[in-house]
């Protein structure tokens, strides 16, 4: 449950559109797994990817790209991100429904932050991929130059 995974912890999850996308696999999940321990040291017990897509992709996904630290998350049905406001449509280009690309930080249970990627809409012609990375958070926790989002808002999801 969301309980389980936020209770009493420091948690950074980022969600992206599938396992195996090209800049997914690349760039985006790899680099939070190359600073893991970068956020450990700012006090972040656990880093969580998060994918639309079912526990044996996203098993396999983990393996392939070696990771030891990044926690994998599987959202097989969408629900945690269609309550979460992410859910789009990528029928466009051959996926169904999938994550926006968004990451935040929580702190036992509330949301602290947000980077959400501009332009979120079913069928985007693009993947914008600006400030759900992970160098963006890293900054955010160091308290270098990101603004921080208005106010904490309780996670329900």
């Amino acid at each position: 449950t969301s309980q389980d995974i936020f209770k009493g912890k420091k948690v950074i999850l980022f969600a992206l559109p599938g396992a195996f996308t090209p800049t997914c696999s690349s760039t985006h999940l790899p680099r939070y797994e190359d600073l893991f321990d970068e956020f450990k040291k700012e006090g972040v017990d656990k880093v969580i990817c998060l994918a639309v897509n079912d526990a044996f992709v996203m098993f396999k996904w983990g393996l392939d790209l070696k990771l030891c630290n990044v926690f994998m998350l599987p959202d097989g049905s969408g629900e945690f991100t269609r309550k979460m406001g992410m859910l789009v449509d990528k029928s466009n280009i051959g996926f169904g429904f999938r994550s926006w690309r968004y990451s935040m930080l929580v702190e036992d249970c509330v949301i602290t932050q947000m980077f959400v990627e501009d332009g979120i809409m079913d069928n985007h012609d693009g993947d914008p991929f600006e400030v759900s990375d992970a160098d963006t958070m890293l900054a955010h926790l160091k308290d270098t130059e990101v603004a921080p989002m208005p106010g904490p808002k309780p996670f329900e999801g």
